[in-house]
């Protein structure tokens, strides 16, 4: 640290005094250390975040796996080969798991699906261009209401128009019927969403692209399909291997998933994968030669730490098929069986009971104010999310509980009691 002690020595120029936030001297790094921790004290613990679907617990030697590996750049191909064909090998186990064909499918690592999301949809985009040639001007793209933001962000900057079913009792979820309504020859691609934020369930994708099927047979209207299985790309092909949403279905072109939420790596972490070369627009790519190697780069970030992906390929042969099976299935089984417990209440409806993602969603029967409810719960170390569902139904308010890898037994009788407490006050 000689350049930090020479650096001490030099005088303050006279703009130094001006700087916000940033403080003259430094401290010994102990002395910072517990300077951070203090500013961080506070809150809820992670495990106890009900809020998220990402990873907040791994092995200790994950751990070391990822200290190890942080300072790695997942981007310097020709410095780190090894960490490349890893990468490499990840997609292909992942393209497997969704019943693509190994050898064909194509994808990358993303700093998460929203990211993932972005590049999906510029692919659709461009391919669309490239079959109209031009010849229309605005371009569609047909989600149901529970779809992420990321997919409105897309629209919003790439200047195509979201069509959005709306949301109705008994229906977040887009469904077969709607999704054909909505679409025309200026449609991109419809968006299914396998595990939604909202609710935590499946929208039938094959359904979607049944009637798709049928939209191409009768009126000449071919729109392909992206699959947002950011919470479940990582779930269904573990515990609903008959449920077909996957490469199976030849109109499904490309999926997305979170490493960081049901794949169990911290964050962030996102795969995209294409069925084929053919459904990647060659347009994604860009040519680079300055790190030494000369790549075509498919994603929309640049340098970024490999400690993910490593954690991601470390999941894969720890775990194994048997493995991710068994931490997924424990975790629907505990979200099953507090949805029953929170709904013996007497006091909830149930939207989500943790059958398809382990989410549990809830609104409450009058008087329970989830808002309070969840201030009561706060107060005993729960973070738990209240929010309003989408226009036409934003009059209903939900709680939503992911339940996660980390979530125990212990877990569900300490957060129904925290439940029950606050519904026994309430007259």
């Amino acid at each position: 640290m000689a350049a930090l002690a020479n650096a001490a020595e030099e005088p303050l120029c006279s703009s130094t005094h001006l700087r916000r936030g940033i403080p003259d001297f430094g401290m010994d790094a102990d002395a910072a250390l517990n300077a951070v921790a203090g500013r961080l004290r506070g809150g809820c613990r992670p495990e106890r975040n009900l809020a998220t679907f990402l990873t907040t617990s791994i092995e200790p030697e994950a751990q070391r796996l990822y200290r190890a590996y942080l300072n790695y750049n997942l981007v310097d191909r020709e410095q780190y080969p090894a960490m490349d064909e890893l990468l490499r090998e990840c997609v292909r186990m992942i393209g497997a798991l969704w019943q693509g064909d190994s050898r064909r499918v194509v994808g990358s690592a993303t700093t998460g699906s929203s990211e993932a999301a972005l590049l999906a949809g510029v692919s659709l985009l461009r391919s669309w261009q490239e079959r109209t040639r031009g010849e229309l001007s605005r371009p569609n793209l047909v989600m149901g209401a529970g779809a992420h933001a990321c997919w409105k962000k897309f629209c919003r900057h790439w200047g195509v128009e979201a069509r959005i079913a709306s949301a109705r009792a008994g229906r977040l979820a887009l469904d077969g019927t709607a999704a054909a309504d909505l679409c025309d020859e200026g449609t991109i691609g419809v968006i299914g969403i396998l595990g939604s934020t909202l609710d935590g369930r499946y929208e039938p994708i094959a359904e979607i692209a049944a009637e798709l099927d049928r939209l191409d047979q009768q009126r000449g209207i071919d729109v392909p399909v992206h699959v947002d299985a950011a919470s479940g790309g990582f779930i269904a092909p573990f515990l609903d291997a008959d449920l077909r949403w996957d490469f199976r279905i030849p109109r499904v072109v490309s999926i997305n998933a979170s490493g960081h939420k049901s794949g169990m790596v911290p964050p962030g972490l996102g795969w995209l994968l294409w069925r084929d070369r053919g459904r990647r627009s060659p347009e994604l790519g860009i040519r680079i030669n300055y790190l030494g190697g000369d790549d075509t780069h498919y994603e929309l970030s640049f340098s970024r730490s490999a400690a993910p992906v490593v954690l991601q390929y470390y999941n894969f042969v720890r775990f194994g098929f048997a493995g991710f099976h068994a931490v997924h299935a424990r975790s629907r089984s505990l979200a099953r069986e507090l949805a029953v417990r929170l709904l013996g209440t007497g006091r909830f409806r149930l939207l989500g009971d943790g059958s398809e993602l382990p989410v549990v969603a809830l609104a409450a029967e009058p008087p329970i104010k989830l808002r309070r409810l969840a201030m009561h719960l706060a107060d005993r170390g729960w973070a738990v999310p209240v929010y309003t569902l989408p226009p036409e139904l934003d009059d209903v308010e939900v709680m939503r509980v992911v339940v996660r890898s980390d979530f125990t037994p212990e877990a569900v009788e300490d957060f129904t009691a925290a439940v029950e407490e606050f519904v026994s006050t309430v007259n």
